[in-house]
């Protein structure tokens, strides 16, 4: 595989752009831009897997030259002092790095051609040059956009490997992304199990990068716009997604064949918690005797919160009080983790958590939260500190003025700040039953048709109820060592696409 790309060095010339207000006194000063698609570029590269510098030549000013160290220095790469004639800068190089293993590809623009005379063994790519085609010097890559790199970079390693890897196209915010990203779970070189990852972007054509992708991983709750419930539940034509996840949606229904981790229309029950209660309610089917009992909460939907039957609706449901009120849209939206945690039926009036809503049993589970992933075959878990008791809560409500507690899930969680060392904590003694929640996430995946996906279970004092409070989509499973979980997220990505492949020939010889 010495034909892979393994480092990257980036000339100057394709990183800031020219001052546009005359020579800029110090390294900080705002006159020194990156050009349009170098940030972006920086960014995919830092945890490509891939080696990455920062080249500059001869005659750049003292303070630009700070500048690109303390861009090299900001995103983990490296910084080197080249010249086109010299082989100081190379020798360099090749000191600070050793033998990547493969082949270095020198990114440069057009107009610094001169530069592409540094080394023979490097792979020379031109950024910029319009009209010009590879056929006109077959040993330099020619390409438009910064953009465009991480295709470049994917489709020479593909081709490499003789395409025997499967190409990972992948989309979700940038800031999840970083967080697996810098776990290295997306490297543009071969995984141990032959995956290349590849950053989709929006900015270039789409159907242009994903003729070179044989899957997608996508987070498209991350893309959703706006949610709009049709007869009380989320369904397809109520969801707005960006323009660009719009365009990889009608990509995906022109192709039936192209595989999606996983496919949008699995993705909806978990964007709606009526939907994924009614789910729970199945696995009361699934009880064997002598073991303790899996279940989602006891719940009711609620329209309005003035519903003068609301307290009989509530005992009906099997609801005492203290409960936990969330949105029914479960993700997706700005106010869908907006939650509430009301004491008595009073606490409903002008209740701050939009409608319509999922009212909850709120359980006491000694503030401990079993945090469940599955990624394929394998179910991995960790415990985090949860809210308190109830009986604390009842404490919070009271210094409150008697008010509901509102939050934020995914910022905060209501804690017991004056009990920090008490027994409600995460050092008290909860009999985990492993094997019956390993049991309940293999149903949950048959049933969902998920292949990443997380849940989180408390255990229920006095019961022992192993009780099932949320389920979400694509999680980072950040809590689990990165050594075990990136290679099993890496399996169930080739899995999944295995299978998958199968199904379609087999499909294929019966017909």
């Amino acid at each position: 595989m010495s034909n892979l790309v393994k480092g990257v060095i980036l000339d100057e010339s394709e990183l800031l752009s020219a001052s546009e207000h005359g020579t800029p006194t110090n390294a900080n000063d705002s006159s020194f831009q990156l050009r349009p698609g170098a940030s972006y570029l920086l960014r995919k590269l830092r945890h490509s897997n891939i080696r990455s510098g920062i080249s500059y030549g001869p005659g750049l000013s003292p303070d630009k030259v700070n500048v690109l160290k303390r861009i090299a220095m900001e995103y983990s790469c490296e910084c080197f002092f080249l010249h086109a004639f010299m082989d100081g800068g190379v020798n360099e190089i090749t000191r600070a790095w050793g033998d990547v293993g493969g082949i270095i590809m020198y990114v440069v623009q057009n107009s610094k051609d001169s530069m592409c005379k540094l080394s023979s063994n490097w792979l020379i790519t031109v950024v910029g040059a319009e009209g010009v085609t590879a056929g006109q010097n077959p040993s330099m890559l020619y390409i438009n956009k910064l953009e465009e790199l991480p295709l470049t970079i994917c489709h020479v390693n593909k081709k490499a490997t003789c395409n025997n890897v499967v190409v990972v196209g992948y989309v979700m915010k940038p800031s999840r992304e970083e967080d697996f990203a810098k776990r290295g779970a997306f490297p543009l070189y071969p995984t141990p199990n032959g995956l290349i990852f590849l950053p989709l972007t929006f900015k270039i054509p789409l159907s242009s990068q994903l003729q070179n992708v044989d899957v997608v991983l996508h987070k498209a709750t991350d893309e959703i716009i706006t949610i709009e419930l049709s007869n009380s539940s989320v369904s397809a034509n109520r969801i707005t997604y960006t323009k660009g996840m719009q365009e990889l949606q009608r990509f995906m229904e022109d192709h039936s064949d192209f595989l999606a981790i996983d496919p949008l229309s699995n993705i909806y029950p978990v964007l709606d918690r009526l939907k994924i209660q009614l789910i729970l309610l199945r696995l009361q089917e699934q009880k064997a005797k002598g073991r303790h009992a899996i279940r989602g909460a006891h719940f009711l939907k609620v329209d309005d919160f003035k519903d003068l039957g609301l307290p009989q609706r509530l005992s009906d449901a099997q609801l005492s009080l203290p409960c936990i009120v969330k949105p029914q849209v479960a993700c997706g939206v700005a106010d869908s983790h907006s939650m509430a945690i009301v004491f008595g039926t009073e606490d409903f009036k002008d209740l701050n958590v939009p409608l319509p809503a999922v009212v909850q049993e709120y359980v006491n589970h000694s503030s401990t939260l079993f945090k469940f992933y599955v990624l394929g075959d394998n179910i991995f878990h960790a415990v985090k500190k949860s809210t308190p008791n109830s009986g604390i809560l009842m404490k919070s409500y009271e210094r409150n003025g008697l008010r509901p507690i509102l939050f934020d899930s995914l910022k905060s969680l209501p804690i017991d700040n004056e009990n920090r060392n008490s027994g409600d904590l995460i050092s008290c003694k909860v009999d985990l039953d492993l094997e019956l929640v390993k049991d309940a996430a293999k149903w949950l995946a048959k049933t969902l048709d998920l292949t990443i996906f997380g849940f989180d279970v408390v255990i229920q004092e006095g019961t022992g109820d192993h009780v099932i409070v949320d389920l979400n989509y694509l999680p980072s499973f950040k809590e689990i060592d990165k050594d075990i979980a990136i290679p099993a997220f890496w399996d169930a990505i080739k899995l999944k696409f295995e299978a998958r492949k199968m199904q379609q020939a087999t499909i294929a010889s019966s017909s």
